[in-house]
């Protein structure tokens, strides 16, 4: 799967996120930090990792800065994403089965290797629940952002 990933640092756990995705047979597709001539700051890295994601060239992102807040909000403001701050596996879950979200952001600061693998399990194993009220939900969501 292609994963777009964003950093605007490679501190905390930036370098093993990417181990993370290449171990697990991902593919990811490099942003801020991670790629040479691109501009590293959390909000022009997170917003490309997030066109990546509503363009169709990645299935899914994940977005990181110092607290996980400003790639967060970066991210959600691209059309077309769910992006989720997740700080543990229930979290992350829960945002890819109630929230339907495509964009995972993390703390480089708060996310320990072990934690990261947790969320990372929950995440690419979780798919969007089809009960009638959480469709609804996200229907609303899109609703919100494409106001008739």
């Amino acid at each position: 799967m292609r994963v777009s990933v964003a950093a605007d640092e490679l501190t905390g756990v930036a370098e093993v996120l990417l181990e993370e995705l290449r171990h697990r047979g991902h593919e990811p597709i490099l942003h801020g930090a991670y790629a040479e001539g691109e501009r590293s700051d959390w909000a022009w890295a997170s917003e490309s990792a997030a066109r990546d994601v509503a363009e169709g060239r990645a299935e899914h992102g994940i977005v990181a800065c110092w607290t996980g807040t400003g790639a967060w909000i970066a991210a959600n403001k691209v059309r077309g994403i769910r992006a989720a701050l997740c700080g543990d596996a229930a979290t992350a879950e829960g945002a890819r089965r109630w929230n339907d979200a495509n964009v995972l952001a993390l703390s480089l600061r708060r996310t320990s290797p072990a934690e990261l693998e947790e969320i990372l399990d929950a995440w690419f194993s979780g798919s969007s629940s089809e009960d009638e009220d959480d469709v609804e939900n996200i229907v609303h969501v899109q609703e919100i952002e494409h106001p008739r």
